[in-house]
This record gives structure tokens, sequence and C-alpha cells, in this order.
């Protein structure tokens, strides 16, 4: 499995293989698991999934980091690949953090579907 390198790779690879749908019920399960009140709709758009999720993201890395790092628990995003991201801009960090999430919960729905 090679992974995407940005966000519009991600998301068309998921069209591609018709797994979109799969990604936000992943995201949304995953949320839930971690108690982040977010949710996503079928009919939600990759660009306004990729903004409300940067957006949330944000929001926790300054307001709620105990929820945060859960998230990330719970996604099991790689510890090493967010120490290895830039933390001296907070919006930057939580774009970046966000790719990192969906990459993670794209690589479960993959391995689901192949498997």
């Amino acid at each position: 499995m090679k992974l995407p390198s940005n966000f519009e790779a991600l998301f068309t690879e998921a069209n591609r293989l018709n797994l979109y749908k799969k990604l936000l019920l992943q995201l949304n399960k995953d949320f839930l698991r971690a108690n982040v009140d977010l949710s996503f709709h079928d009919e939600v758009l990759p660009s306004s999934l990729k903004l409300v999720l940067h957006e949330t993201i944000y929001t926790m890395i300054q307001e709620k980091f105990a929820d945060y790092l859960n998230l990330l628990y719970i996604i099991d995003v790689s510890e090493k690949q967010v120490k290895a991201l830039d933390g001296s801009d907070p919006l930057e960090l939580a774009e970046a953090v966000s790719f990192l999430i969906l990459k993670r919960e794209w690589q479960k729905v993959w391995f689901r579907n192949e498997y």
C-alpha cells in the first residue's frame, strides 16, 4: 500500500475505490470512541471535511489538549510522526495532524477493504 502524500491524493484514492463513505464512517466511529463531539454526514465534501477537521484539531490543541492526545491514541496516530512535526505554529500543526489522522483512518479502511 502506497500512502497518499497530501489531502487531495487521499480523497482522490478514496473516491476512486468507492471508500470515501467508509472513511467517513471510520472517522465518526473513532471520534465517538474518543468522546469528541464531531460527526460527518455521508454527503460532506472533502474540502468541508478537511476544513472542519482542521478547525476541530486546532481548537483541541488550544483548549482541550488531553482530549486531543486521547483522540490521537484512539485513532492510533504514530507518536513518532506527530513528534516529528514542527509545533511552532499551532495552525500549521493542526493541519499536519489532521492529515495524519485522515491517513491513519484511510489505512484502516483500505486494509479492511483489501483483506
